[in-house]
């Protein structure tokens, strides 16, 4: 039998010598390495001096469409370009005054051990190395914090997008009554399958739901009080009306701060519910889980210790570099069963580079993971969970200083309780018809954002529209929020002075 041929006869690799992707010059390339290290802590160290964001310009966004280059050029111009089109024109959520949707900062802690991680490029499906065991201690930590049970399994994703769509996997596996990894959800005698939520909860449930094949129809969001938190009257009128119409119920979702206002659900009376009747307690905490760390904020989550499966984000309020959520599943079983699989050229063996065999990758969807456990260990390990929770607090304490401005000032008018750490505002002078109001606060928010002064975000909330304000920001001052307060009135009263602003007119 002729042998199999490595290329082809006559390839020009034969004789040729062989490449390699590591520099030519070492030592230029670590200059450029060691000039880029102390440029980018200068780029961090004097974040405020710059537009907390500015619009990627015209010529700028041109450069984007040349096509892949043949020929590669030196690092340095590479790193040039990068200064030049890219560094300038961040998201800007490292910025103090940014606190738009729910966006961490990241440190530089974080940076190091990005770099530390990329150049140990090692992916952790499990096995026998050292970044197994990071995660595995970073998961017992963060067990730890968020009183999950010694025999709950964890897992670090990419954030709460894929830490919900794995708990609500588990979920439906484990409630469908078939085994659904085998049958698919269109076996016989499988009825409509329902999942609960409050018209407050994140987008991202929404996504899970679909990609599930459950349809979005089988997520019913229900109405929220005054507080913003679940109905609880109307979640168990929904149920018992879903289970007499023949559907199945099987999960309700509590959120552990919501992104528009922060509020926290009545998790405690939320698992008191689900044990009741018998339902998966999935808990959104993307971001504010992450207040468990702190003692003094702890209480506020109370019950989301009894959460069948929980979500997290710590690139969120952990200040974490992104990307690095997680989930936790109360049982660890259904947890393995939702997700683990055989395959030949993943056997473990008893000892060598595949001892552990794939833990993590029997948790979720991808085996070839990234170390996000690192900046986690790292961040831990040089702040101390004392200072994490003191930035925490922090936040919180900016929050109510920002509310309480707000609601002293005559032309602002909070719109929303304070939730945790999330405040929703809008400038308001007298005369103004609502229509007239919601037009010039979308106009206002634009203006801060365009300028460069601030990044808040916007929202509409029973109708009204919103700017608001999400303290996750460890560099942020008080009298950012104090500024924050100025500009609004004083960009408010300029649009409000401008034509036909929409004020009501004697008699009409």
């Amino acid at each position: 039998m002729k042998p199999l041929a490595l290329a082809p006869e006559g390839s020009p690799l034969e004789g040729a010598p062989e490449l390699s992707l590591d520099p030519e010059d070492w030592t230029s390339f670590r200059e450029l390495v060691r000039r880029a290290a102390d440029e980018m802590m200068d780029y961090l160290e004097t974040v405020r001096e710059r537009p907390a964001w500015q619009r990627v310009p015209s010529q700028v966004q041109a450069r984007f469409e040349a096509p892949p280059p043949v020929e590669g050029m030196e690092a340095a111009r590479v790193y040039e370009e990068f200064r030049e089109s890219i560094l300038p024109f961040p998201e800007g959520n490292i910025h103090p005054r940014f606190w738009g949707w729910v966006i961490g900062t990241g440190t530089p802690v974080g940076v190091l051990a990005e770099m530390l991680a990329a150049t140990m490029n090692t992916p952790v499906p499990g096995f026998e190395q050292s970044a197994y065991y990071v995660e595995r201690q970073v998961m017992d930590w963060l067990r730890q914090l968020f009183l999950m049970p010694p025999e709950a399994s964890g897992i670090l994703v990419s954030g709460g997008s894929a830490a919900n769509l794995i708990g609500l996997a588990v979920a439906r596996n484990q409630k469908a009554g078939i085994d659904v990894r085998t049958e698919g959800l269109a076996a016989a005698g499988v009825a409509p399958m329902r999942v609960y939520a409050s018209a407050e909860t994140h987008s991202s449930v929404q996504k899970a739901v679909e990609l599930l094949g459950l349809g979005s129809r089988s997520l019913v969001l229900l109405p929220v009080g005054e507080d913003f938190r679940l109905d609880l009257g109307a979640l168990r009128e929904a149920v018992r009306e879903d289970r007499r119409r023949g559907f199945r119920p099987f999960c309700v979702v509590g959120n552990a701060g919501t992104t528009n206002t922060g509020a926290v659900d009545d998790l405690a009376i939320l698992a008191d519910f689900c044990a009741a009747e018998d339902l998966w307690f999935h808990v959104d905490g993307a971001f504010g889980a992450t207040a468990a760390l702190s003692p003094r904020l702890r209480p506020l989550l109370q019950g989301m210790e009894r959460a069948d499966s929980l979500a997290f984000d710590l690139h969120k309020w952990a200040a974490m570099p992104y990307e690095v959520g997680g989930v936790f599943v109360r049982d660890a079983g259904a947890h393995a069963r939702a997700f683990s699989l055989h395959a030949e050229y993943l056997n473990s063996l008893e000892a060598g580079a595949s001892g552990n065999g794939t833990p993590f990758a029997d948790l979720g969807l991808q085996l070839s993971r990234g170390f996000r456990a690192l900046k986690v260990w790292m961040s831990v390990k040089t702040f101390g969970l004392a200072r994490m929770a003191a930035i925490l607090e922090q936040n919180v304490d900016q929050a109510r200083h920002l509310a309480a401005l707000v609601q002293e000032h005559p032309r602002l008018q909070l719109l929303a309780p304070a939730g945790l750490n999330v405040v929703a505002f809008r400038y308001a002078a007298p005369g103004l018809r609502e229509a007239a109001l919601d037009a010039l606060n979308a106009r206002l928010l634009l203006d801060l954002q365009e300028s460069g002064f601030a990044v808040p975000s916007g929202t509409t909330l029973r109708g009204r529209f919103a700017l608001r304000v999400a303290s996750v920001n460890h560099r942020s001052r008080r009298e950012d929020f104090a500024a924050l307060v100025r500009e609004v009135a004083r960009r408010g009263d300029a649009l409000a002075a401008g034509p036909e602003p929409g004020r009501d007119r004697p008699g009409g």
